[in-house]
């Protein structure tokens, strides 16, 4: 997309739950000494999962920093939503998840980089420009979490998102909305998700979910 000489401007969104996160990252990014010289600006910050995908809509920005554990809208459903709206966007998840089955979910998904909020920064900046001309990076410490991991349950993206918003609570009628799809095709999704983790409740579900690493009791509960 750019280079570290290039003087083209690199807008950016930032997506995190915490206004101080929000604010160290805006000023991080926005100085070129700490990301090797690129010059980056916030357009737009957001603090739920939902405002990340308007902010997107609105700006098509180059760069997404992402959280995934944020109120309303989370994980892989926000990524499925940007790439959906601006599929030429880098996608940065900076996060505190520790599931093995987000992590690989957030993988599968295509994100572009990940990296730790309990990890130094300067990994995250040091690797920006690489990530923003088309390449990847995943931290090491994520890397290691999957090499110890169990094998997974695979689910789909439309699953992953429907497991979401059932843990958070939606109804079929609040899920079908936010997803704009029918109500039928909810039930559909949560019968093959219950039927995958061999489950016939919700209870049961967010219990499978959490033993399966699929969602983060740190984060998502």
């Amino acid at each position: 997309m750019t280079s570290a000489a290039d003087p083209f401007r690199i807008h950016a969104v930032l997506a995190d739950d915490h206004p101080i996160v929000r604010a160290g990252l805006r000023s991080a990014l926005q100085t070129p000494a700490l990301v090797d010289g690129l010059t980056l600006e916030v357009v737009a910050e957001a603090g739920d999962g939902l405002a990340a995908i308007g902010a997107v809509r609105r700006h098509r920005p180059h760069l997404l920093v992402l959280d995934v554990a944020m109120p309303h809208a989370g994980g892989v459903e926000v990524v499925i939503e940007v790439r959906r709206w601006s599929p030429q966007t880098r996608i940065v998840v900076f996060t505190g998840v520790t599931a093995p089955g987000l992590i690989a979910d957030l993988i599968d998904s295509g994100i572009d980089g990940l990296f730790s909020k309990a990890a130094d920064n300067a990994e995250l900046f040091d690797k920006l420009a690489m990530i923003l001309n088309g390449g990847r990076h995943v931290a090491a410490a994520f890397v290691e979490t999957l090499e110890r991991a169990a094998p997974r349950t695979r689910l789909t993206d439309r699953e992953r998102q429907t497991l979401n918003m059932v843990i958070a609570g939606r109804s079929n009628r609040e899920i079908a909305e936010g997803l704009g799809i029918s109500i039928k095709t909810v039930d559909k999704h949560r019968t093959s998700l219950m039927q995958k983790l061999e489950v016939s409740s919700v209870a049961q579900l967010v219990a499978r979910a959490l033993k399966e690493g699929l969602i983060d009791p740190a984060k998502e509960l």
